[in-house]
């Protein structure tokens, strides 16, 4: 019935709390589970030819800010995954993990999609809140979008 189980990690509470779920369930119904984080650098580099140019409100990046920025994102996402390996492994559970950049939600639906996945499990919040507020939360883009039945824990 839930062979096949991804569960979006980002280090957060609720994402650890759905990641014991989610192995709970795997255990239950021998499944797998591919344990997902995505990434996002939310400031893209823009280039002023010179500093009297600036326009307020405009962020700017140097190139080489900008790589940094985006590898500690990734070397985090990369952190969250193990742990979360770790745990399901000592669980006795199947994992595999998959790190992307990209918009969170458009990324999680498409990775669901593209594996035929038959349940997404993801906690209610996530790091951000105040992102959450403003922008529209990750998990009712995903329950809205998901092409499998999705479980959300508190």
């Amino acid at each position: 019935m839930f062979a096949k189980i991804l569960v979006p990690l980002d280090g957060s509470e609720h994402s650890i709390r759905a990641l014991d779920i989610a192995i709970q369930i795997a255990k239950k119904f021998a499944g797998k589970l591919t344990l997902i984080h995505v990434y996002s650098v939310g400031v893209r580099p823009v280039v002023v030819p010179e500093p009297a140019t600036f326009t307020p409100g405009i962020p700017i990046m140097a190139p080489v800010e900008y790589s940094r920025v985006a590898e500690a994102m990734k070397e985090t996402g990369t952190r969250i995954l193990a742990e979360g390996r770790e745990k399901a492994e000592a669980e006795g559970v199947k994992v595999e993990t998959v790190l992307k950049e990209g918009h969170i939600v458009h990324e999680i639906v498409k990775t669901a999609e593209e594996g035929k996945f038959d349940l997404i499990v993801m906690g209610a919040r996530g790091i951000s809140r105040i992102k959450e507020i403003i922008l529209g939360s990750v998990s009712d883009g995903v329950i809205r979008n998901a092409p499998c039945p999705v479980l959300v824990t508190k």
